[in-house]
């Protein structure tokens, strides 16, 4: 009766012998099938006498790989930048960013997430995204729109994010705050190119750019300076007045009973005091300079508090029910002293100047003389400081010796005002947590210079909204990514998050080709690049 053969796999065998204290090794070729119920094995060669690189090839092909023997033949059809856009985008998807933007995969948010990116890595404008996303892997990773797509494709995708802004910000706070933590809220302002945008308009100009019309935008993070949400303004919106907006959402859309909300000196005044207490929020706040010296004149701030150490609580019937906490920087004492000392005598050199030309008969009109001195004490502002006499032909001045010594008496102090009581916080742990606010001072520091948020061109209300709104999820991301490579920054002072960024951009995805044949190539990675791989919680790409 005959028995079906079945065929199966060519493969190599290994078989080892001993004999006489030695270990013989074969490598036999063999085909191995079915007969009946049982396997068999047929020896087709012996190929021991071939060297051992040609077996492992043999063995190879068996399993299913190709080789090419002409190494001519094989081309790079094309490199693209791979290391850096894998990183933040796996960044930006391990913190869940992308689900909660929106929870399908769109293609509007797939574009949100590649601008996203893009702001990161290089900024620019949105037209530059389109076309930067060309030469990296960002399309193939994100599923993106092919080279030539209008770029209105883009602005349909920032309309959409817009009008997710408010359920994506309280996603945000639910992650990130909890009942009675600490808010963190600090203003800022950027200028606009062009006038015919809503918000533009001229105000408490930040930049540095006169002439310029501006918006302002507040940004509220957690204790840690972790991004949560952010409101545009117009440009001449005063400070104080961006606070109630504030005290509305995190009660209103966040939910929230009752938090510690933290500002800066100038924007959380007497009324907006009043706000929060009407809202049942507590508050951590600083006094103006006016009100620290008041204290000194009444004699309820004396420098004798310090004399032990540099932070002590005082009380004051103008704050009811409010703590009010004293504390001296020595380091920052120092430093004003040393630049209130540069600027009179940058001043005093120029106001010498005018003298002598008053003197030679060069300058001699009070309007002329004046006009020269306004200059002078425009530029140094320390005019406060200098007794000044102006009369045709005649000019003196000269320092306001005793208001100086008093002024400088206060170089370093600062108070902290809190209606939080000892119990629940600490005199330590409310200067801290004004301290705090530099971390939002951070974060409006990296939307501006790193992530590019100035200059804006976008002429439409809705789009400056929606770019501001881009920035601060870029921010987000941004943050989490310094947050964890923290630890290798504080190692390697030489690097910063920017230029760990570039090294990364030097990781290629090379495509390449032989007889037909297409595979991907990634540049092998370096062991900085490995570290900031390990220190991001990613796998080398």
């Amino acid at each position: 009766m005959d028995m079906k053969r079945v065929a199966t796999s060519k493969h190599i065998a290994t078989t080892r012998r001993r004999y006489k204290g030695k270990t013989y090794v074969n490598y036999l070729l063999r085909h191995t099938y079915r007969e009946g119920n049982k396997v068999k094995h047929k020896t087709l060669a012996n190929l021991s006498h071939l060297p051992l690189s040609t077996i492992d090839l043999i063995r190879r092909s068996l399993q299913g790989e190709t080789f090419f023997s002409h190494i001519q033949d094989l081309k790079n059809t094309a490199s693209r930048s791979h290391g850096a856009v894998y990183a933040v985008w796996s960044s930006l998807h391990k913190s869940g960013l992308d689900q909660i933007i929106y929870s399908r995969n769109e293609e509007w948010r797939r574009v949100v997430v590649g601008m996203i990116i893009a702001r990161i890595l290089k900024g620019k404008s949105k037209l530059f995204a389109t076309q930067w996303w060309q030469g990296t892997t960002l399309p193939e990773i994100l599923d993106l729109p092919k080279e030539g797509k209008d770029v209105n494709l883009l602005y349909e995708a920032m309309d959409k994010l817009l009008r997710r802004q408010e359920a994506i910000q309280k996603k945000l706070a639910e992650r990130h705050l909890q009942e009675n933590c600490l808010v963190m809220y600090d203003l800022s302002s950027t200028y606009l190119e062009g006038k015919t945008c809503p918000l533009a308009a001229f105000g408490n100009n930040r930049d540095g750019k006169k002439g310029k019309r501006q918006f302002t935008y507040g940004l509220m993070t957690d204790a840690e300076g972790c991004p949560i949400s952010v409101d545009v303004f117009a440009g001449n919106m005063a400070d104080p007045k961006t606070v109630q907006p504030q005290i509305d959402r995190l009660q209103k859309k966040f939910g929230f009973g009752h938090v510690v909300f933290v500002g800066d000196r100038g924007m959380v005044v007497k009324t907006r005091i009043e706000d929060l207490r009407k809202a049942g929020l507590s508050w951590i706040t600083a006094l103006r300079a006016r009100d620290i010296q008041r204290l000194r004149n009444e004699g309820i701030l004396q420098l004798g508090l310090f004399d032990e150490r540099n932070l002590a609580e005082i009380y004051d019937p103008e704050f009811p029910g409010e703590r009010l906490i004293v504390c001296r920087n020595p380091l920052v004492a120092e430093e004003r002293r040393r630049k209130r000392q540069e600027l009179l005598d940058s001043t005093e050199r120029e106001l010498e100047k005018i003298q002598k030309r008053v003197e030679s008969g060069r300058l001699k009109e009070t309007r002329e003389i004046a006009l020269r001195v306004g200059k002078v004490i425009n530029k140094w502002k320390v005019g406060k400081h200098f007794h000044l006499e102006i009369a045709d032909g005649d000019f003196e001045y000269q320092r306001k010796e005793e208001q100086i010594v008093r002024e400088a008496e206060l170089d370093g102090i600062y108070v902290i005002r809190t209606n939080v009581s000892a119990k629940d916080l600490s005199a330590e742990s409310a200067v801290t947590a004004y301290k705090s606010l530099k971390e939002v001072e951070q974060d409006i520091k990296d939307i501006k210079s790193m992530l590019e948020l100035r200059p804006v061109f976008h002429r439409l209300e809705e789009r400056v909204r929606a770019h501001v709104f881009l920035c601060l999820l870029a921010q987000y991301v941004r943050w989490h990514m310094r947050r964890s490579l923290k630890p290798l920054l504080e190692q390697e002072k030489q690097h910063s998050f920017v230029s760990l960024m570039s090294s990364l951009e030097t990781i290629q995805r090379n495509t390449m080709e032989i007889q037909g044949n297409k595979f991907y190539l990634t540049t092998q990675v370096d062991e900085l690049q490995q570290r900031v791989f390990a220190h991001l919680g990613l796998p080398s790409p």
